[in-house]
């Protein structure tokens, strides 16, 4: 009786495990459909005689979890490391060239898309072909040198984005890493670009980065359903971090607070690290140590938001240490909510970023005219914030500052960004900020977190509950 038992259950764990190793993973947020509308904008913007390549993302080392790059997911949504995406504008087709298997990583990590899986790999992405990586050179020798003349080859000069990355912030490591004489490696782009051009000197190289960002500017709505998404859940982090404030509660505690409600909702990732900042900390744009202890009457500022699915969100409130806005601090934060009320009121399409920010900056003036400030230096910063342009501030998607310019022309739907009044007051290191992020629709706009606490009221009603921190407090051992 005993063996066969053991037999049954030897047999079921091999089964299930063989099942489990026959599950991969790939996204269910767009349909190939979407993606293949992607890759039909590129044919049309390289024309008739070019090649577009696009690198995926490099493996990652050690025990890190792997996140294919925004520019290669944005057009075939596969995770696969060391994967390149070739679109022919010739013949409008798509072509994958992935690694070949490896079944060793396989039986530790799962089943990895790869060049063996060439029908299901087709019918989750769309693309017309799948090959091993290695027979790249080849089939351009046959297509492009071989039949004359040779197309131009366009491919992404501009860093590629990856967890947490941000072109901007990846421009200025690659510039530091260029200005270190022990150092100067170029960037991964850079030396494929220095590869193609020294085997290929037949090929014209463009930049593709351009055709890509213009794309991305306006998003579906299906990303913009995720980046609501992400939204929202960066904004029940920030109110479960508002809940959790005490004096003498650390900065980093409010971090965790804000994690956890991250990864119950779903988002595995952080779209950016953490600003916790205290007091004056909060002068430092993108302070990151949070390691300070949070003070009696201090204000602080938190900046968070997570990588929902390969999309983020770009989300900042100040609330009193104590629970309790003191008059001071109610007519600077005062004047940042009529700043982001005004600027909400006159966003819509087929105006410019300009114009909404000249029209709000006239409603603003009003109420600056009707307030008396305690003292002179106050008013000032407040004025001196009319003058800014940088409240209505940078786009916001796949990354927390996104590619693209919707500044350029006029205001469409489906363009994302983030609006960001703030003030300094120099004389006290003092800088009080709020952030949403809002997209243009058909009519106006919609603010992913209107349902956050905005006015002080609630704000300070929010921090009378009860938060996760104090619920399961720090531990210590005697």
């Amino acid at each position: 009786m005993f063996k066969p038992l053991l037999r049954s259950l030897v047999f079921i764990i091999i089964a299930t495990s063989l099942f489990a190793q026959e599950q991969y993973h790939y996204q269910t947020d767009f349909p190939p459909e979407e993606f293949a509308a992607r890759r039909a904008q590129v044919y049309e913007k390289i024309g008739n005689q070019a090649l577009a390549i696009i690198q995926g993302a490099p493996g990652v080392d050690g025990f890190k979890i792997f996140r294919q790059s925004n520019e290669f997911y944005y057009l075939c949504g596969l995770e696969t490391s060391h994967a390149y995406l070739l679109l022919d504008g010739r013949s409008r087709k798509a072509t994958l060239y992935l690694p070949h298997r490896d079944e060793g990583r396989e039986r530790g990590e799962g089943k990895v898309l790869c060049a063996e899986d060439v029908e299901l790999v087709k019918k989750l992405t769309g693309v017309d072909a799948v090959h091993g990586v290695e027979l790249m050179p080849r089939h351009w020798i046959w297509s492009g040198l071989v039949r004359l003349p040779a197309p131009t080859i366009y491919t992404p000069f501009s860093p590629s984005e990856t967890e947490a990355d941000s072109r901007d912030e990846s421009l200025s490591g690659q510039a530091s890493i260029s200005s270190d004489p022990w150092d100067g490696r170029p960037s991964r782009e850079g030396h494929f670009i220095h590869l193609l051009r020294t085997r290929y000197p037949q090929f014209e190289i463009r930049d593709l980065s351009p055709i890509l960002d213009a794309m991305r500017t306006i998003k579906s709505a299906r990303e913009i359903a995720l980046i609501r998404r992400a939204s929202q859940i960066a904004g029940f982090a920030l109110m479960e971090a508002m809940r959790s404030t005490k004096p003498g509660v650390f900065e980093y505690q409010l971090d965790a607070a804000a994690r956890y409600v991250f990864q119950v909702n779903g988002a595995r990732r952080e779209g950016y690290p953490s600003i916790t900042a205290g007091g004056t900390n909060a002068w430092m744009g993108h302070y990151f140590h949070n390691d300070a202890v949070l003070k009696d009457g201090d204000l602080v500022l938190m900046d968070y938001a997570p990588d929902y699915r390969y999309y983020t969100t770009d989300i900042t409130r100040m609330w009193p240490v104590n629970g309790k806005f003191t008059p001071v601090q109610r007519e600077l934060y005062g004047f940042i909510i009529a700043y982001r009320n005004a600027v909400l009121k006159y966003i819509r399409p087929g105006v410019s970023a300009a114009q909404v920010m000249d029209e709000a900056a006239a409603d603003v003036e009003k109420v600056l005219s009707a307030t008396k400030f305690s003292k002179p230096h106050y008013e000032k910063a407040c004025r001196d914030a009319l003058k800014f342009r940088g409240h209505l501030s940078h786009p916001v998607g796949m990354g927390v500052h996104d590619v693209g310019d919707y500044k350029a022309g006029v205001l469409q739907p489906g363009m994302v960004f983030s609006i960001d009044p703030m003030i300094w007051v120099n004389e006290e290191k003092w800088y009080v900020r709020m952030e949403e992020v809002v997209v243009v629709t058909a009519t106006g706009v919609e603010n992913f977190t209107d349902f956050m606490p905005t006015t002080m009221e609630e704000i300070e009603q929010t921090m009378k509950e009860e938060g996760v921190v104090q619920l399961r407090p720090a531990t210590t051992m005697k």
